[in-house]
């Protein structure tokens, strides 16, 4: 069996401060999430605007 803490809040205390880590991390990777989306958005539209030089006409007509 494993050990139990002597301090009873101890282990609700190690859960939250785990659960503040996740948290942060969890919003980190959001925002990291989002600016790639961005990028692509991004890299799409000069995707479409090349091919479309290519060819000769315009995306927006």
């Amino acid at each position: 069996m494993g050990s139990q803490n002597a301090t009873p809040g101890s282990g609700t205390s190690a859960v939250r401060l785990q659960v503040g880590n996740l948290d942060q991390k969890v919003d980190e990777l959001a925002g990291a999430v989002q600016a790639l989306g961005e990028k692509m958005d991004r890299n799409q539209a000069q995707i479409i605007e090349l091919l479309s030089g290519l060819v000769g006409k315009n995306p927006n007509s």
